[in-house]
C-alpha cells in the first residue's frame, strides 16, 4: 500500500458507481469519502472497505467541498477522485513509481495532469471529448475553485503529465444523467451569461451566440474523434452531447418550460 497518498472522493447517492472506484484503491491506505448525505446504499458500500473513512459535510458547491476535504487529509500527496471515476492497474504503478522515485527527478513537481478514457456502459471509446484533469497533486500547494458548473484545482507550482489514464465510468440510469445535464447547464448558462465575450475562448463564444454548438459537437465526437468506429457506444456518447449542449442552448435562448420542473 502506497502510505504518502489520500485518496478523496466527494459522493452523493454514488451506490451505481462507488464499488468500482472502491476496488480500484485497494493498493491506498487511505480513502476519504466526503458525503453530503446519501440516502442510498452508498455509506453502505463503503463500510465494507478497511482503507476507507467517511467525512460528512452538506454540499454547496464543489470547489468548497474538496477544499474542506482536504482539511481531513494527512498524507502529503492527494489523488482526487469522482465516484465515477475508476484507477487502473497502469496508472497505479506510474503513481507508486513517481511518489518513490521523485527525490532523484530534476523536476520538482507539485501536481500531475491525467488523461481520461470515457466509457458507455462500462466499454472505454477513443471519442471522449474529457480534457486531462490535474487529479494527482501535493495537498500543501493546491486549491480549489468554481468555474461554471464544473470545478479545478489551482497548484501553487509546476505540474506535470501522467501517461495512464483514469477511466470515466459512470452507469447511473440516463434519466438521473439528464436531470444532472439540466442542472449543470443551467449553471453554465450563467456563467457564460456573466463572462464578457471577448474573454471566452472560441468554443464558448460559439456556444454562447449560435446554435451551431450541439451539432458541432455531435459531428466532432462521431467522424474527428472516431466515435463511429467505437460502435453503439460512441453513437450514444455523441447523442449525450448534442443533448448537453442543446439544454445549454435553450438555457441561453428561450427556456423551453418543459425542461422546468
Amino acid at each position: 500500500m502506497n502510505h504518502n497518498l489520500s485518496c478523496m472522493i466527494i459522493t452523493y447517492n454514488e451506490e451505481a458507481n462507488i464499488k468500482r472506484v472502491l476496488d480500484s484503491l485497494d493498493s491506498f491506505s487511505d480513502v476519504l469519502v466526503l458525503d453530503s448525505g446519501s440516502s442510498d446504499k452508498t455509506l453502505e458500500i463503503v463500510s465494507n472497505y478497511r482503507n476507507t473513512r467517511v467525512v460528512y459535510r452538506r454540499f454547496d458547491t464543489f470547489a468548497n467541498q474538496c477544499n474542506y476535504g482536504l482539511e481531513h487529509l494527512e498524507n502529503e500527496w492527494v489523488l482526487s477522485l469522482d465516484a465515477d471515476y475508476v484507477v487502473t492497474k497502469r496508472l497505479r504503478e506510474e503513481i507508486d513509481n513517481i511518489l518513490s522515485n521523485r527525490f532523484s527527478s530534476k523536476e520538482n513537481h507539485h501536481g500531475y495532469y491525467i488523461p481520461f478514457r470515457y466509457c458507455i456502459n462500462g466499454k472505454p471509446i477513443r471519442s471522449g471529448l474529457l480534457p486531462p484533469r490535474i487529479c494527482l497533486y501535493r495537498k500543501e500547494y493546491a486549491r480549489y475553485i468554481d468555474v461554471g458548473h464544473a470545478h479545478k484545482v489551482i497548484i501553487n507550482g509546476q505540474v506535470g503529465n501522467l501517461q495512464s489514464s483514469l477511466l470515466h465510468d459512470d452507469r447511473k440510469s440516463e434519466w438521473v444523467w439528464l436531470k444532472n445535464q439540466k442542472k449543470y447547464q443551467s449553471i453554465e448558462a450563467m456563467m457564460l451569461r456573466q463572462t464578457v465575450s471577448s474573454d471566452l475562448p472560441i468554443q464558448d463564444k460559439i456556444r454562447k451566440h449560435t446554435y451551431l454548438a450541439p451539432f458541432i459537437v455531435f459531428f466532432m465526437c462521431v467522424f474527428i474523434r472516431g466515435g463511429m468506429f467505437d460502435g453503439k457506444e460512441g453513437i450514444v456518447y455523441a447523442f449525450q452531447r448534442l443533448i448537453a449542449e442543446s439544454l445549454l442552448y435553450l438555457e441561453l435562448h428561450g427556456k423551453n418550460d418543459l425542461l422546468k420542473e
